[in-house]
């Protein structure tokens, strides 16, 4: 049987997105090839041997950062297994605040119900971003008639709750766009993107109409829209960056008097791209962290985040916060900004401000 790695895998099966392999490693699977995940790198890791488990969960935004950092770690490191689940940052939440996973992928801050669930179960995290993210708003790249942008009241018009079962036409979201039926697909409940983009959009965190196509992998949003004329749908920037062949962003209007703003690396990083970028994170238990295969992972993880992210669609942190995460880890800072001070906000100007102020 041959032995591939996770990296060879994704050029195999011809894929530019890790988030893309499954689906593309199905499609191949009848061709009589045989694929082996590579569990064993060059060195051992302090602390004995035997096979060591990292659970990992949550947002299917930060899930292939998570990835590609474990794909490099179980490449040096010899015994250890990194599994990483895609159940949405709510998901996420829910497995890690009783204690059944060691490390969730967020694409949001931690709520308070959340936190207060992993109060109940004496489960501490230690908040850490990891990059920063843009939400794409795209559209089947046959649709000629909106052009080239889309302005967040427009959003709010197609997304609001009351637009369910009012507005089902491309007209009555825009003057003289056509009578087309309007086919829209969006990230579940479950999802911190979903949260993000309704409490910029619609105001309020989780109000959305509930009629249009959800789903928790975003590759199901791409097939999605790229297969209707008439759809529109939203997901994290690097679904796009892997996917832009099939799809296309719109540039996105806020009001501000700037004009339309394209989500490009340098305005997500720039904050021009507004209201829809943010900071993405992970969340450690510091109980977990006592074990020397995840004490080990998380350093490497932030060590190596800002020179693998770009790589895969994601815009790297400013040095200052990777390095300063890297501290809050060993010192095991635990709680969440968001909750010290609700003025927080997901930009990364904000959150450097409230890591400097002591938070």
């Amino acid at each position: 049987m041959k032995i591939v790695s996770r990296r060879r895998i994704l050029q195999l099966c011809g894929v530019t997105s890790l988030a893309m392999a499954t689906n593309a490693c199905e499609n191949n699977a009848n061709s009589g090839s045989e694929f082996v995940q590579v569990e064993s790198g060059e060195q051992p890791l302090p602390g004995g041997s035997g096979t060591r488990t990292i659970l990992a969960d949550g947002s299917s935004t930060v899930g292939p950062i998570t990835q590609a950092i474990a794909e490099e770690f179980t490449n040096k490191y010899a015994g250890v297994r990194i599994p990483v689940g895609i159940s949405g940052t709510g998901g996420g939440f829910k497995k890690f605040c009783v204690g059944e996973t060691d490390i969730t992928n967020a694409s949001r801050f931690i709520r308070e119900n959340e936190h207060a669930i992993c109060l109940e179960n004496r489960v501490d995290y230690i908040e850490l971003p990891v990059a920063i993210d843009g939400i794409a708003v795209v559209v089947n790249p046959d649709n000629k008639s909106i052009g080239d942008f889309i302005t967040t009241d427009e959003l709010k018009t197609m997304w609001a709750p009351e637009a369910e079962g009012q507005i089902t036409k491309w007209s009555q979201v825009r003057l003289g766009l056509p009578d087309d039926r309007l086919i829209m697909y969006g990230p579940g409940s479950d999802s911190g993107t979903y949260d993000y983009f309704t409490k910029k959009i619609n105001g309020v965190e989780g109000a959305s109409r509930g009629d249009y196509t959800p789903s928790e992998d975003d590759n199901v949003l791409v097939k999605g829209v790229s297969g209707d004329r008439n759809s529109i749908g939203f997901f994290g920037l690097s679904y796009y960056h892997a996917n832009k062949d099939v799809v296309k962003a719109l540039k996105i209007d806020a009001g501000t008097g700037t004009g339309p703003v394209f989500p490009s690396d340098e305005n997500v990083l720039n904050g021009g791209y507004t209201p829809l970028s943010r900071v993405i994170f992970i969340y450690v238990s510091p109980a977990a962290a006592k074990r020397t295969e995840i004490e080990e992972f998380v350093s490497y993880y932030l060590s190596e985040a800002k020179n693998l992210v770009g790589a895969i669609g994601y815009v790297p942190l400013p040095d200052e916060m990777y390095d300063l995460a890297l501290q809050r880890f060993a010192d095991r800072k635990t709680g969440s900004i968001i909750l010290a001070d609700p003025n927080v906000s997901a930009s990364p100007t904000s959150v450097l401000d409230a890591w400097k102020r002591g938070l």
